[in-house]
């Protein structure tokens, strides 16, 4: 199977460098989608460009691909569900959960100049961050890319309710399943409360583990694309 593999805020296709060999050992075959506004230097980006090429990613996998998005590009991932319920075979939330209808995409860091830069590592203190030494810390920093303000504050439009049949998994990394399925329950995050099969799956690591863990990350996401819930480890 395609597993589709989008970054979140600041992140190009190379944060997954080290989980695609691991998905191609599995038996399957990762595609990491460039989001534009993310590496290309177009800082003119809006948040349609970024589904717009997430869909195209979609239209042309081999078969019906997994979807798999980390932290803010969870909702991308689930606006591809929204937009292709019978392409999609499954979606996996890394370290986040998709925004409702109406929200705004990340609008979470002050902007400046037209773009979100990385803000530092004051706002991850604690468990996102933990597992980062020094100098992975300074890698990240340096590789960080800029995300256009028309991404950050794009309005997320969901419109076609067969996107809560396709089955999803939450990679849960700095927070626990038990604490996801206590949001979930709690209606913090109203989308994920209508998908009508979600797993809920430990990876332990920060909010970046295609970076700390990315052969655990591999295998979380070959199981989920493989439907073998036994393989996917909880907490």
């Amino acid at each position: 199977m395609d597993i589709l593999l989008i970054g979140g805020l600041w992140l190009d296709p190379s944060a997954w460098d080290e989980v695609t060999p691991a998905i191609e050992a599995l038996g399957h075959r990762p595609v990491p989608v460039a989001l534009p506004g993310q590496g290309d230097g177009n800082t003119a980006a809006t948040l349609a460009d970024q589904v717009a090429a997430v869909l195209a990613a979609v239209d042309a996998a081999d078969g019906r691909p997994l979807v798999a998005g980390h932290s803010a590009a969870c909702t991308l991932a689930w606006l591809a569900a929204d937009a292709r319920p019978d392409k999609v075979a499954k979606v996996a939330f890394i370290g986040g959960f998709p925004a409702a209808d109406g929200a705004l995409y990340a609008d979470f860091f002050e902007a400046a100049d037209g773009v979100v830069p990385f803000p530092g590592w004051e706002p991850f203190e604690g468990p996102d961050s933990a597992d980062l030494d020094e100098e992975a810390r300074r890698r990240f920093a340096a590789a960080a890319v800029p995300v256009p303000e028309g991404v950050a504050k794009g309005v997320v439009r969901l419109t076609d309710e067969r996107r809560f049949g396709v089955p999803a998994v939450v990679v849960c990394p700095e927070f626990s399943p038990a604490q996801a399925r206590e949001w979930i329950d709690g209606g913090d995050v109203k989308e994920l409360a209508r998908v009508e099969h979600l797993d809920l799956v430990d990876l332990d690591s920060g909010h970046w583990p295609m970076f700390t863990e990315p052969v655990e990350l591999a295998r979380l996401l070959a199981a989920a694309a493989d439907g073998t819930p036994d393989g996917l480890a909880t907490r």
